[in-house]
């Protein structure tokens, strides 16, 4: 897998347009209101994880692939700079990028590919019909694409961009729209993991 140099991110990031809209008939308030969060997958280990797996943090989400030529590595460049901006705040948050393309997104290649933007994000993946239940749930539209003539293995995803949080119960909080500015995502995070801390506990006498 090429891998993308500083300067290539950095164009992606200034150059990143408005994603994909929500479905038909639906404006994106109701859509978000009718999100589930639920997951059942498996990280590049092999190992099982689900949404509650992470109780005591945020977790930040993407869907996507890694043949995606630019709305994934900007979104993951994005969720990369966020992460280093939050400076310790950074430990209450678990980025996650979720792949639509189980048949090619092996874990190796998937593990590659996230720890190239940052060591913390955790590529998640599973059978095609897993996959496809979650990206229901979190009302995350895909579609391949075929090129006339092109070799089978040789297809695009269009799909759904933003990014998800969660709060530390599981629960949907935002969703953060394709392209928004990083410093917007950064301070509307640590608003939101400031606000929703757990407060102190008062010392007894």
């Amino acid at each position: 897998m090429k891998l993308f140099s500083a300067t290539m991110l950095l164009l992606l990031l200034i150059s990143a347009q408005v994603g994909a809209e929500t479905p038909t008939g639906e404006t994106e308030e109701q859509s978000n209101r009718t999100i589930v969060t639920r997951y059942l997958l498996m990280d590049t280990s092999g190992r099982t994880v689900t949404d509650r797996d992470f109780k005591d943090r945020f977790q930040l989400i993407a869907f996507g692939y890694t043949y995606c030529p630019d709305v994934c590595p900007t979104t993951l460049a994005e969720m990369s700079l966020v992460m280093k901006r939050l400076g310790e705040l950074a430990e209450q948050l678990q980025p996650i990028f979720i792949t639509v393309d189980p048949e090619r997104d092996t874990p190796a290649k998937l593990n590659q590919y996230t720890d190239f933007f940052h060591p913390k994000i955790i590529g998640l993946t599973g059978s095609p019909a897993l996959v496809r239940r979650v990206a229901d749930n979190f009302k995350v539209r895909y579609e391949r694409y075929y090129a006339p003539g092109a070799d089978p293995k040789h297809y695009s995803i269009d799909h759904s961009a933003g990014m998800y949080l969660l709060g530390p119960s599981g629960k949907f909080v935002t969703k953060f729209a394709y392209a928004t500015p990083v410093s917007q995502l950064t301070e509307k995070i640590r608003t939101i993991i400031e606000s929703m801390a757990p407060l102190p506990t008062a010392r007894q006498p």
